[in-house]
Order: structure tokens, then sequence, then C-alpha cells
């Protein structure tokens, strides 16, 4: 019996480190399951200068290859091209930046579904969409986002910024040099902006 009681106390230690691991494993597939869900991209710019204010809290959409900012409607009128960011991490082929992050895609289209990498035009830094072989030539990751607020990151930074083009029309570009787009940008209204990833709203007919 004495043994029998040695024994068991012995193996507490195990017990509760091997429960400790499984716990542990458990939370960290719980934080990295929102990684694979496909989640809006929502923009927001703290600057003070002026235009700030139309693009802060705004979402980003999709549109001739290229992302955008949304305005209002009462900014600029709605382009029916325009299709609502819907992404999440994917691993890129033949890439494997480890824990850095990985690729980037969102849906192009509803019906039917159709995806396309998020990538940065390696000549000009604008932020476009495409499929693999248009994206390859060019920078598409590693993508990763913040733990706590998931704003994203790209190559392990936030340099992102939206860029007026004229009215209602702000592209996003990544500074990937850290010098406000010189040498890309001419010109033209350069806002430093954060985007977040905001889970989709959840219809009545969406599946689990």
């Amino acid at each position: 019996m004495v043994l029998g009681i040695l024994t068991a106390i012995a193996a507490c230690p195990a017990i509760i480190g091997t429960t400790e691991a499984v716990r542990q494993g458990q939370k960290k597939n719980a934080k990295e399951q929102h990684r694979g869900l496909k989640s809006n991209l929502v923009v927001s710019c703290l600057s003070t200068s002026r235009g700030s204010s139309e693009i802060n809290g705004g979402v980003v959409v999709l549109r001739n290859n290229k992302l955008y900012v949304a305005v209002p409607a009462a900014d600029g009128p709605a382009i029916r091209s325009d299709h609502l960011f819907a992404g999440y991490f994917l691993p890129y082929p033949d890439q494997d930046w480890g824990r850095k992050g990985e690729g980037l895609v969102s849906t192009i289209t509803d019906e039917p579904p159709q995806l396309n990498w998020i990538y940065v035009d390696q000549d000009t830094y604008e932020i476009k969409y495409g499929t693999r072989v248009e994206s390859e030539p060019h920078l598409v990751g590693p993508w990763d986002c913040t733990r706590m607020e998931k704003r994203i990151t790209l190559e392990g930074w936030e340099g992102f910024m939206a860029v007026k083009e004229g009215q209602g029309l702000w592209p996003l570009y990544f500074d990937r040099d850290d010098n406000g787009l010189e040498g890309k940008v001419f010109k033209k209204r350069i806002l430093e902006v954060e985007l977040t990833r905001k889970e989709r709203r959840k219809g009545k007919d969406d599946g689990d």
C-alpha cells in the first residue's frame, strides 16, 4: 500500500506536466484558429492631417487588381467593381518563413468563390492582388498580425500608407524603405494607416 502511494506521488508531477502541456497546446490552437478565418480589414488613420477623417474607419476593398480604402458614398460614388476584402493567412507555395508569417489571400468574387494572393508590387510598392503567377515576382510575405489587436504586419512591421489619387480614391501602399514612399509617389497626399483584421458578420445561412 505504501509503495502504491509513493508511486502515485512520484507520478503526479508527470501527470500535471502532461495536462499542462495539453492545456497550453489547446490554448495555442484556439488562438491560431483566427488565422484561417475570413476577415475584413478596417483602416485606422490617427493623423490630424487633412483627409485623415475621410479614410479613418473605412474598410479595404479590391478593385482593378489593387487594394483601396472604401470611403463613404458622400465623398465619392461607389464603384460597382469593388469587392470587400475577405481574407486569411495561408502558406505561400515554396515559401517557408517559419514564425515570421505566411502568405495572405482574399476572395475576389463571391459567386463562384475565387481566391487571389495579396502582394506588394516590387517596383511601385502598391498593394495588389493576383494569381500565383502574377504575384510570384513580387513581395508575397511574410504577412502576419499583432497578437492583441490583430493589426496586419508585413516583413515584421507596419508600414502601410494610403495615397490620395482622386476624389474618393485611396489605394494602399507598403512603405518598404521606410522613407515616406520617396521615389515612388510624387505630389500626392500620403497618410500612414493601420490595417486591422475584423471578424466578418455571420449571416443566418453561414456554415460553421
